[in-house]
């Protein structure tokens, strides 16, 4: 039956939560588009609209795959699915038995994670958590630094604000948040479009001239990656001499501003944090830096947007506590217009739905993500000597999205099993023993949470491939033969859990809601806080001094300092460049990235510097070597002045092509370690110092 203009909802892992239309012909999608119910400002991205091109990619997955060769070569034969289920089954029996399920990791969950019901970190949560447990990740890739230090300051990981909070804003700092990429939700570029039209400057912080300085911003100051700390305190060094502080505010909601001013001063270690002494460090002119703070501090309300990519490097968490505390001392926290200097995307609460639950882990054992390879290969966690022997893996790509591919080569090849579901053999499925073909989310129904204050239906608009099952029925047939079928489906289909979900929930109408994909919250323009600056003594924060914690004695109990400071990571003469790795416009992570359609459209090759390349005899589209400690790449130039001289850049996502142990293929993790920042041992992947010659 052909439909039109049936309701969906993205579920990439972006931040988004898109809104979008389908039509389709013949039970095949023809276009995606914006959904009108959205409004004006909720816009769709290139990804989820060219997802009919991952529908019906020929690569596609439509059998249960059982590996013939040694892991990572490829060989596969194609299986029953109860011969996969049943194989997969008697494996978890066997480990379960000889080893118990402390021996068993679970990875992935990055695929889909928005669903309420086809969710693949909460489904295998699920699963495993009803047979016995596992070892548990803690923290993620994306967000370890940040999510670990904002509690400390802030009370609470719910820190942000909705997009149309923007219409009150008279000055908007992007720093290393590149908007138009990486998308924090589908209405916030349209927001700031909007501010830029009625004359707000949009100040943008970054290593590179990326689409949102180009399209989005007014201003560009540029800084080395790792050192935005120092520019930060650089910044409260002009505010507090210049009296460009809200000390009124400091007063009523801050606690411990001395003893940070006392620093920034340097009258506690000797060394003042001036612009010049900061442009010495993170390259950013000292009039560039002089002219941002006393813009910053006459302009009111400031919108602070930090990225994550300043928080996934050495001394991450230091960056975002000072964003917050610059936010602090000019009084935009708890404003409108204003934020908390916190990360924003999805951090506070939207619509109250339902979603599948998951019960408590038997398994009291939790391991930083950015160290699973380590865990695996016997590494320690709070105590615990570690001995995996199964690799669980759904819907994610830890193999080359995780640091020092090599090493998780050898993570995997030690596992006694390895599983993967996925739609496409990606890099980690071909070191699986077993892979299990998947559904994408345009072929079922789900609850989406957005990027903001509403909730999302998706439809199913297209049928999935014959050999194919929606994860949520995989695990229903594992767990049936593992004997506890009842217990985990609880006898429902996927349209009993949808209603469930929906019952008693703030979506007063089920038909409806699946009629127009979209139901909103009744505020759009919450700024977190607000309660507490309108009354702190009625709305305390949960934090130590019931205020903003700009001094914390607790984080300091971590390995931390009490206050923020800056921890600049320098370069050496073996290893003088630094790189970045940010995601693509085109990929979420390393998905699509074995679609053509998708990679030819953006420049392959490692972003240089016309200085750096000239040094080293390298000319625009030169095959290059790019080496670390961690290992060796050969690649293009792509030498341009849209980045500083000093630092390098390679989009992350590349699939691997390892010829001995070089790549060929531009998969980034090849270079990079997994050293973490401390003390969130969160990733550090923007902390790669690296050496380019010409090959």
């Amino acid at each position: 039956m052909d439909h039109s203009g049936v309701p969906v909802a993205c579920n990439f892992d972006c931040g988004g939560g898109c809104s979008l239309l389908a039509y389709t012909s013949n039970g095949k999608i023809t276009k995606l588009i914006d959904n009108p119910e959205a409004g004006k400002y909720h816009r769709a991205c290139v990804r989820g609209l060219q997802q009919a091109r991952v529908q019906g990619a020929r690569d596609r997955l439509t059998s249960p795959l059982i590996r013939t060769g040694p892991r990572g070569s490829g060989e596969f034969r194609e299986a029953s699915w109860d011969e996969a289920l049943d194989m997969v089954a008697d494996r978890l029996k066997a480990i379960k038995e000889e080893h118990g399920m402390e021996s068993v990791i679970y990875l992935g969950g990055s695929g889909g994670p928005r669903g309420s019901l086809h969710n693949p970190k909460r489904l295998t949560m699920r699963f495993l958590g009803m047979y016995g447990g596992f070892v548990e990740r803690m923290n993620s890739y994306s967000t370890a630094a940040s999510s670990f230090a904002t509690p400390f300051v802030l009370g609470s990981n719910q820190v942000g604000f909705d997009a149309g909070s923007l219409e009150d804003s008279e000055l908007i700092i992007l720093w290393g948040a590149n908007i138009v990429d990486n998308r924090f939700g589908s209405e916030l570029e349209s927001r700031i479009r909007e501010a830029r039209t009625r004359g707000v400057r949009v100040v943008v912080i970054e290593p590179r001239k990326t689409r949102t300085v180009k399209t989005l911003g007014t201003d560009w100051l540029p800084v080395y990656p790792g050192t935005d700390s120092a520019l930060m305190l650089a910044v409260l060094h002009v505010l507090t001499t210049e009296e460009l502080v809200d000390r009124e505010y400091i007063e009523k909601y801050c606690y411990g501003f001395d003893e940070l001013e006392r620093h920034v001063l340097g009258l506690d270690d000797g060394f003042p944090k001036t612009p010049e002494w900061a442009e010495g460090v993170c390259g950013t002119p000292r009039d560039r830096i002089i002219w941002l703070a006393r813009l910053y501090g006459k302009t009111h309300p400031t919108t602070m947007i930090p990225g994550l990519s300043i928080q996934r490097t050495m001394g991450g968490e230091e960056a975002y506590r000072l964003s917050i505390t610059l936010q602090a001392t000019t009084g935009n926290i708890g404003v409108p217009g204003g934020s908390s200097g916190g990360y924003m995307a999805v951090t506070l609460p939207g619509p109250r739905v339902g979603s599948i639950g998951i019960p408590d882990n038997p398994v009291d054992i939790k391991i930083p993500v950015y160290t699973w390879p380590d865990m695996v290969l016997g590494g320690k966690a709070g105590g615990y000597q570690s001995d995996i022997k199964a690799i669980i893996n759904v819907g994610g790509n830890y193999l080359i999205q995780g640091s020092d591919i090599h090493k998780n080569i050898r993570a995997f090849q030690k596992a006694e099993f390895t599983l993967g579901i996925d739609r496409f053999l990606t890099d980690t499925a071909r070191h699986c023993d077993v892979v299990l073909p998947s559904t994408t989310f345009l072929e079922r129904n789900d609850i989406v949470a957005g990027g903001g204050n509403y909730v999302l239906y998706s439809n199913k608009v297209q049928a999935k491939p014959e050999g194919t099952r929606h994860d949520y029925d995989i695990f229903c047939d594992l767990a049936e033969r593992l004997g506890f079928g009842e217990r985990y489906s609880e006898g429902k289909s996927e349209e009993h859990w949808l209603r469930e979900f929906i019952e008693g929930s703030d979506v007063p109408d089920f038909e409806e809601f699946t009629r127009k994909g979209i139901h909103w919250g009744a505020e759009q323009k919450r700024v977190a806080f607000s309660d507490f600056i309108k009354d702190p003594e009625v709305y305390p924060l949960n934090t130590p001094s019931g205020k903003i914690q700009i001094s914390s004695e607790a984080y300091a109990v971590t390995g931390g300092k009490a206050i923020p400071t800056s921890k600049p990571f320098e370069t050496n003469e073996m290893y003088p460049l630094r790189l970045i790795t940010p995601k693509s416009r085109y990929h979420i992570h390393s998905q699509n990235y074995n679609i053509k359609w998708f990679n030819d459209r953006e420049r392959d090759g490692l972003w240089i510097n016309p200085g750096d390349a000239s040094k080293r005899g390298i000319e625009d589209g030169d095959g290059i070597k790019v080496f670390t400690p961690q290992g060796t790449m050969v690649t293009e130039s792509y030498v341009t002045e849209d980045i500083i001289e000093g630092v390098v850049c390679l989009y992350e996502g590349a699939w691997l092509d390892l010829k001995g142990s070089i790549d060929h293929g531009g998969s980034v993790n090849i270079l990079t370690s997994t050293e973490p920042t401390l003390p969130s041992r969160g990733s550090r992947t923007h902390t790669v110092l690296v050496q380019v010659e010409k090959a």
